[in-house]
């Protein structure tokens, strides 16, 4: 997805969207799960918005901290000091917690700066990683969300869940082919 139909989601576009992505899951017989610390939460919201979702939603975790990170979804303390939270390691690592953890068939994670502070020069408001671990495939993502006309902490935050369900239907997409 690039960036500019990221900028074009507004809520109605991305419930839209959410409701195929569990449409999919469902005509598929799968499960999501999501691993959450700059959306804190909206992703697992989003889904669970949509009638029928606990046919497919395992769960999600808010690790907002990186002690959460650590306990809750097993990354490692060392890519945390030496990454940082906002990294492909860490986000990959939340992945494949979260799949350790509920089995999920398709498991997403997410980790960033939505500001509006935080942010520094090798890592401005609106990078953010994703980290996917779905059908025996691990892979991150990063989005040029920094690249955003509004970067709002808010529209960084929608903008990053429009990301994160356009790549999880592309994923069920490939899937039924």
């Amino acid at each position: 997805m690039d960036n500019s139909l990221i900028s074009e989601y507004d809520s109605q576009n991305l419930d839209k969207l959410v409701r195929n992505v569990v449409q999919l899951l469902e005509l598929g017989g799968y499960t999501v799960s999501t691993a959450e610390s700059c959306t804190g939460g909206l992703l697992s919201q989003l889904i669970t918005s949509v009638p029928g979702a606990s046919a497919v939603f395992e769960g999600g975790f808010c690790t907002y901290s990186n002690r959460m990170k650590t306990k809750l979804l097993n990354v490692p303390e060392y890519e945390l000091e030496h990454f940082g939270a906002v990294s492909s390691q860490v986000a990959l690592s939340m992945a494949k917690g979260l799949k350790a953890s509920t089995g999920a068939d398709v498991c997403v994670s997410v980790t960033g700066i939505a500001g509006p502070g935080g942010g520094t020069a090798e890592k401005p408001v609106g990078t953010v990683w994703f980290g996917f671990s779905a059908f025996g495939r691990e892979f991150t993502r990063l989005p040029e969300l920094w690249t955003l006309a509004d970067k709002s902490r808010g529209n960084i935050r929608l903008a990053a869940a429009a990301f994160a369900f356009s790549v999880i239907e592309e994923i069920l997409l490939e899937d039924f082919q």
